[in-house]
């Protein structure tokens, strides 16, 4: 016999009944203790609103250290100012000679770079052509004389006229200086130097034909020398004639001058003047065209010696130097350098008497508080002298 089941309740058998714990003692102690850690957070997020920490009225501020430089005492002295320039070396005179008429040369007596005094006689010409023409101009001389005395020994007699005297006199006038030309072409057959000097060129050679006008030789006077520079117009009035200067030739001689020449007319495209500094040269020694330096003193100021790594410049880009006044404050002052030598530089602009920082004035400005070492800049030189001393126990 098939037993028949309601199908309500085989779908109530087969449906799981959901859990419950609700009735468990312990299943309400998770929530109070969530609640309880939410209240005590926010009790402590809140504290600082309702109980404030309060402030330390009598707190005191930070200490702050000034920094340390090491500083140096300068004492300023008389320095010579100098006008330098650069120049060039021009002998004192110097002209190209030209023969003054054409003929053969008959022969040279010195040779090119020989040293020539005035009048020296250094070249001939061929005399024959000149003699033949002497000869001629006072063979006709000596007749227009014969003419014009004839003439004037008719004319006491009355067997003559006056202008026959006057005809022949002008013929013996223009005898006289067809002869006196045909002596000055024979003194022409002599090249004589103008004055003493060197042969820089000496373009003739024995049996050469030359034409009037043609240049012969280049001679050259370079005692004294004259050493020539342009003067800006800002520096003009520090210079006067009769000035010693100095001068350094690009050759290594040193000789001392004076100025012979201020120009009173700037060049239109430098706007710079000439000057001409002479320089005595008589052992010839110093060649001219070259280069030479001319130092002349113009005066004396107060300045210090100082070391270009010293300087400094300011916001507005102004070269100075940084020191210490009597407060500990740094002071900037604005220089000029008076001088630059190869170990240093003079300056002028600071007190006579002043504390140069000479190690960290990088790291100060202008009006701050710093703590001066004097001695840091000896035992930085010390250091220096050391280190170089070792290495040279090295080498």
């Amino acid at each position: 016999m098939t037993e028949t089941r309601d199908p309500v309740d085989l779908a109530a058998r087969t449906t799981p009944t959901p859990l419950h714990f609700d009735s468990d003692a312990g299943s309400s102690r998770s929530k109070w203790i969530a609640w309880g850690l939410v209240l005590l957070l926010g009790g402590w997020m809140g504290s600082g609103f309702v109980l404030p920490t309060p402030e330390e009225e009598d707190s005191a501020p930070p200490v702050i250290r000034a920094v340390s430089v090491a500083v140096q005492a300068s004492l300023a002295q008389p320095v010579t100012q100098f006008f330098v320039a650069e120049g060039q070396a021009l002998p004192d005179r110097e002209t190209v000679f030209r023969a003054e008429t054409s003929g053969q040369i008959a022969e040279v007596l010195v040779k090119k770079g020989a040293d020539v005094k005035a009048g020296q006689v250094f070249a001939r010409f061929a005399p024959a052509e000149r003699t033949a023409a002497r000869t001629r101009a006072e063979e006709e001389l000596n007749r227009a004389r014969r003419d014009a005395e004839n003439a004037e020994t008719l004319l006491t007699r009355g067997a003559s006229t006056a202008d026959r005297v006057a005809q022949t006199r002008a013929t013996l006038a223009a005898a006289e200086e067809a002869f006196a030309a045909a002596l000055a072409a024979m003194d022409e057959t002599e090249l004589r130097a103008p004055f003493d000097g060197r042969l820089e060129q000496l373009s003739i050679d024995p049996g050469e034909f030359v034409q009037a006008g043609a240049d012969v030789a280049h001679i050259v006077d370079n005692t004294p020398l004259s050493v020539s520079v342009q003067v800006p117009q800002q520096a003009l009035r520090q210079l006067e004639v009769g000035q010693m200067a100095s001068v350094r030739f690009i050759t290594g001689e040193e000789r001392m001058g004076s100025v012979a020449f201020l120009g009173t007319s700037a060049d239109a495209a430098t706007r710079t003047f000439l000057t001409e500094i002479t320089v005595p040269n008589l052992d010839g020694a110093i060649p001219a065209g070259v280069s030479a330096e001319v130092r002349v003193p113009t005066g004396t100021a107060m300045a210090h010696f100082l070391s270009p790594a010293i300087l400094s410049l300011d916001t507005d880009g102004t070269l100075g130097v940084k020191t210490v006044d009597d407060g500990n404050r740094v002071v900037f002052t604005a220089i000029e350098i008076v001088r630059a030598q190869t170990d240093g530089i003079w300056v002028s602009g600071l007190p006579d008497e002043v504390q140069i920082i000479t190690i960290g004035q990088g790291f100060v400005n202008d009006g701050e508080v710093v703590d001066p070492r004097p001695g840091l800049a000896d035992q930085e030189t010390a250091l220096r002298r050391a280190a170089s001393r070792f290495a040279g126990l090295d080498q």
